[in-house]
């Protein structure tokens, strides 16, 4: 114990190791619904399930050990919520690539996030994005999930008319659905820890106990991970077509890093007196490295989880936190049976209430600047109603640029911002 607590300078940080492990316990219990949420996602793009359960819990104890024994940050990596259903939703049935495609245009942009991570380009490109598009964006990743998470759960339903209707709020499962999220909501104001969690096993218990869901069991043998291990298609997403993709993969892993990492940074005491970050170097480097080896095991883009806040209010200081996260996620190998069982109108509340969080970005828009807020709304409504990330991302920077330009506030631009702009304005117009 006194090599571990040495290690990760547990006692010049203000904690104990038994701190420490509490803290990695509560961190878990808020992000443990990734395990179930993910594969049900990625399925929907005709990924196998057990295959994806296996990748996600893989992805979230590799990438957080990393995070944890090298970076010593007490913060917790899985595939992030976003990406994962651009990825089902956005490339693969919308733009009908392959899945295999799609796990190499998440590798690509894990290298390339690697590779910047090493350079000064990271923090160069952060301070280069206006901040309204970053908030646009974050708002609209947001309202993404949403509109996913309604129409799992059968409250938004296709209506030849008017594009989108309301579906039978009557319905066992619509009404569970909203039975979870209400539970969800109410055990988060309550500070209860895993209150995501709680609320799809009650809603899912329920559906088992009326027949309205079939139930296989809690344990089993670990799925095997053939059906998705190694089965990256690189080459493939190494095409023009899938720049775009390869860049909101990018674009949104990067930022979602930056935001999730300073955000915590403060309340883990990793903020010196002259305002440096400490370590933030490794913690971005172990995020780019959970990414590219998410998507080698067959997941979408693995990122910090903001939900680790949960451990670090609990008193997590060092990266013993996110070593028993880690280990935490691992014992879960032998859930896959009980994962399995958990329908989709269980899981669909926790994509709505993550929603409701990301749209909390819009808030921090400057309102009285139209220049500002117009392009940054603009991306966040594109997002739900064309069902791209990508497309939210491209049209809201070229917006950006052209209202700029037209309104004489050129020193608010620079080249970073010209660059997406102009790609994304040659993306549409020449359709690759």
């Amino acid at each position: 114990m006194e090599a571990i607590a040495r290690y990760f300078d547990i006692e010049a940080k203000g904690s104990t190791i038994r701190t420490e492990i509490l803290a990695g316990l509560a961190t878990f219990l808020t992000m443990a619904y990734i395990i179930v949420v993910n594969p049900s996602i990625l399925s929907k793009a005709g990924m196998d399930f057990g295959a994806v359960f296996v990748a996600t819990i893989l992805a979230a104890a590799v990438g957080t050990l990393i995070m944890g024994l090298w970076a010593k940050w007490p913060v917790a990596m899985a595939p992030g919520m976003g990406l994962n259903a651009f990825f089902a939703f956005g490339v693969v049935l919308g733009m009908k690539q392959t899945w295999e495609v799609a796990l190499g245009a998440v590798f690509i942009a894990g290298v390339i996030f690697f590779i910047l991570s090493l350079t000064g380009l990271r923090q160069w490109i952060i301070n280069s994005i206006p901040s309204s598009l970053k908030y646009g964006i974050g708002a609209g990743i947001g309202f993404f999930l949403a509109i996913i998470g309604l129409k799992n759960a059968g409250v938004v339903v296709d209506n030849p008319a008017t594009l989108v209707g309301l579906g039978d709020l009557s319905s066992a499962p619509v009404l569970l659905a909203g039975l979870g999220f209400a539970g969800m909501v109410a055990l988060d104001r309550m500070k209860v820890p895993g209150a995501i969690v709680i609320s799809i096993l009650v809603v899912s218990i329920i559906a088992w106990i009326f027949g309205i869901a079939g139930f296989s069991g809690f344990v089993g043998e670990i799925p095997s991970m053939a059906p998705t291990f190694m089965q990256l298609d690189i080459a493939g997403a190494m095409s023009v077509a899938l720049l775009g993709v390869v860049f909101a993969f990018l674009f949104v892993d990067f930022f979602d890093t930056a935001g999730t990492l300073t955000s915590v940074a403060n309340v883990a005491g990793k903020v010196d007196a002259d305002g440096n970050i400490e370590g933030i170097g490794r913690a971005v480097i172990s995020d780019s490295v959970a990414t590219v080896a998410g998507s080698v095991f067959g997941t979408s883009n693995t990122t910090s989880f903001i939900e680790s806040g949960a451990g670090i209010k609990e008193g997590g200081r060092t990266g013993l936190t996110a070593v028993t996260t880690a280990v935490l996620f691992l014992l879960c190998l032998g859930f896959a049976p009980l994962a399995q069982s958990i329908p989709g109108f269980a899981t669909a509340p926790a994509l709505v209430f993550v929603a409701a969080y990301f749209a909390r970005n819009l808030k921090d828009l400057d309102w009285d600047d139209v220049s500002e807020y117009a392009p940054a709304v603009l991306a966040a409504v594109l997002m739900p109603l064309t069902f791209s990330i990508a497309n939210g991302i491209a049209i809201g920077f070229v917006s950006y640029a052209v209202i700029k330009l037209l309104s004489g506030r050129f020193a608010d631009l620079n080249p970073a911002i010209l660059l997406v702009a102009v790609l994304g304005a040659l993306h549409y117009a020449f359709g690759t």
